[in-house]
């Protein structure tokens, strides 16, 4: 799926975040990347389309979701790697590092996640979105030491400003035994 321009909502009512999604189509012609419950009992709608329309469906989103919203992000330029992390683990042939940053919300491992592609050369390799994790996220980062550092920096300082870190890890060299964890498919 070739998505450049993102727009995510994040209510805790499912609900009202149902609602919001049906407003946020009638608003502006978009396209529902996802809309989904997710743990624990929150409702996450990711859109794309050209910058305005998205701008006016997160608009008429949050007028719909006033009061329920816990997060909300735009990004006009999305790093290409975002999208293929975020529906399944991508490919990666470089293993000398891995970073892993956990957050309290959705939006924020998206946001980490595109800050850290576009600070160094690291792969996403996946972004989790609360399924499963009591309303937490993570995304997931390979590349050589130095990247991954600088990557892993950019990201965690981004999403600890809002207060929404909950832990992040570097691993240099990790073990071949994990890298199933890491990467699991090739994304084309």
């Amino acid at each position: 799926m070739d998505v450049s321009v993102l727009g995510v909502l994040e209510f805790n009512s499912i609900a009202v975040g149902i609602k919001a999604m049906d407003d946020m189509v009638k608003a502006a012609p978009v396209k529902i990347i996802e809309g989904k419950t997710v743990c624990p009992g929150k409702f996450v709608v990711l859109i794309t389309g050209d910058v305005a329309a998205v701008d006016a469906s997160l608009t008429a989103g949050k007028a719909a979701g006033e009061g329920y919203l816990i997060d909300e992000l735009f990004i006009p330029r999305l790093h290409e790697y975002i999208i293929p992390a975020i529906v399944g683990a991508v490919e990666c042939s470089i293993w000398d590092a891995a970073g892993i940053i956990e957050a309290f919300s959705i939006v924020a491992s998206i946001e980490a996640g595109d800050i850290a592609a576009k600070t160094a050369g690291v792969i996403i390799t996946e972004i989790r979105l609360a399924t499963g994790l009591g309303g937490k996220s993570y995304v997931k980062m390979v590349g050589n030491i130095y990247e991954v550092e600088a990557a892993m920096s950019a990201g965690v300082n981004y999403i600890k400003n809002k207060g929404l870190l909950c832990k992040d890890v570097t691993l240099p060299r990790p073990h071949p035994d994990i890298k199933p964890f890491f990467c699991r498919y090739v994304v084309t």
